[in-house]
């Protein structure tokens, strides 16, 4: 497994060899990993959420079916080492805006609505997340209904 890890960031992140780049995917990798927890906030990993976050990678971030997964992956080696949210959600606030912050609320909601019940652990989770982002309520409610009403 570390082997496909090492094997994912040095095909896809040493190709442009850039900071920017470098950046970029941490922050995919932040994000997904976040994502990843919502799947199993209920306790319960179902097929319509990780559809969910495989499909999120893939809109939100253009990748392929196949990057995608490989980013799934990586993340969820990630989510399982985590000890805490910290490491994820300080880079995203190092590097996101408001905007995209918000946007990324939003991805959340879309994940924990995939299963069609929501599931308090999961309100939780956005809830948390959002206030280490610094997402303000308005922008946390707005992320809620324009996700119950996506798709």
């Amino acid at each position: 497994m570390l082997a496909q890890i090492r094997d994912f960031f040095e095909q896809h992140l040493r190709l442009e060899g850039t900071q920017e780049t470098d950046t970029e995917e941490a922050l995919r990798l932040a994000a997904a990993a976040l994502l990843l927890e919502m799947t199993r906030m209920d306790h319960q990993v179902l097929p319509e959420e990780l559809a969910a976050v495989l499909s999120v990678l893939q809109n939100h971030f253009e990748l392929d079916e196949r990057r995608a997964k490989e980013l799934l992956e990586c993340a969820e080696v990630e989510r399982a080492r985590a000890t805490d949210y910290y490491q994820f959600t300080s880079l995203i606030n190092q590097s996101y805006t408001a905007q995209q912050k918000a946007k990324l609320i939003e991805l959340l909601w879309r994940v924990a609505f995939a299963d069609a019940h929501l599931n308090k652990y999961e309100e939780h989770l956005v809830r948390k997340i959002a206030d280490l982002l610094y997402v303000p309520h308005s922008a946390f409610i707005a992320a809620k209904h324009r996700a119950q009403t996506a798709d």
